[in-house]
């Protein structure tokens, strides 16, 4: 009778590799120098951006210039109250959110939930393809087109008063409808990641396609909608052309939808253009603005990430 003995290392089979595999460590070390790129390039901007605004904060008070109304770093004498254009940063910001995230999500729950297999290939690119239209023409079609329109029917227009040339309200809906494109696909992207099996249960229970949508589907894609809603707001702080050619350059403290407003990258995009003598005050304020927006853009990153952490659902 045979007896079965016990197998000895030699003649287990091998699981690692018989050769040296070159071809991943190159790929291993691609990706590594990738990923450090990354890191060095992000620390060599803030660096860029903390040195010239250290020098900036020792001739010009922290406190005036986070907290002063009066912004003028190129009159004579020079103010540098910021908060005139962080508040003109954030109204043309705050009439494109108004704008793009009904339409946003709107757009992504008939992608996801109504519109067919067919047609949601043919719409949801087309509808990208806004995000490739350049910001200059946004700008334009701002002022030539969105600006006629408000003057139409601002009230002011009819009681004879000064007439509208630019306006937050036109900026912000220009700024708009370049970022529909971010909420609408980000939006569609996590709609279809739900599971088809909550569907499947609230229809079982006799829900309708529109509580399926809006009740099952919305609250699980939560994260991804907060995420996409976040993205497009730094977008929106971040955009420049838009702003400057629609919004106007004047610095006014105000929300006003109809009032022309200087925002920090109109301010950015305006005065550096290499006519400022380096090392100027003036020359330093522009890094000192870049920073407080750098700042301003994390922080909302930040908030993202939590917030996608706290909505965040997970199936199994």
């Amino acid at each position: 009778m045979a007896v079965s003995g016990v197998v000895g290392p030699a003649a287990r089979p091998r699981l690692g590799a018989t050769s040296p595999r070159y071809g991943e460590k190159v790929i291993y070390g691609l990706l590594a120098a990738c990923a450090v790129l990354s890191i060095v390039t992000t620390t060599a901007i803030v660096v860029s951006l903390i040195v010239p605004s250290v020098q900036f904060f020792g001739e010009v008070s922290p406190g005036e210039f986070l907290f002063g109304t009066d912004w003028g770093p190129t009159f004579t004498p020079a103010t540098f109250g910021v908060l005139p254009i962080v508040v003109g940063t954030f109204s043309v910001t705050l009439w494109a959110m108004i704008f793009a995230i009904p339409i946003g999500i709107g757009s992504a729950i008939y992608l996801s939930e109504y519109a067919g297999r067919r047609t949601r290939k043919t719409v949801k690119p087309i509808l990208e393809l806004l995000a490739g239209v350049p910001t200059i023409a946004f700008g334009f079609f701002a002022l030539k087109f969105i600006t006629p329109r408000i003057q139409d029917i601002w009230p002011g227009h009819f009681l004879g008063g000064p007439p509208l040339i630019f306006s937050a309200l036109a900026g912000g809906l220009a700024i708009g409808l370049m970022i529909v494109p971010i909420i609408a696909s980000i939006s569609e992207d996590a709609m279809s990641a739900v599971p088809s099996g909550l569907r499947e249960g609230a229809y079982a229970l006799g829900a309708t396609k529109a509580k399926v949508a809006t009740r099952v589907v919305f609250p699980a894609a939560l994260s991804g909608i907060v995420a996409s809603i976040i993205l497009a707001i730094s977008r929106a702080v971040g955009e420049t052309m838009i702003v400057l050619i629609a919004a106007g350059n004047t610095p006014n403290m105000t929300l006003s939808p109809v009032k022309s407003i200087q925002a920090m990258t109109a301010f950015i995009g305006t005065t550096a253009t290499g006519d400022i003598p380096t090392g100027s005050v003036i020359y330093k304020t522009v890094f000192a603005v870049a920073l407080l927006l750098f700042v301003m853009t994390l922080v909302m990153n930040v908030l993202s990430i939590r917030l996608v952490r706290r909505f965040r659902e997970v199936y199994e």
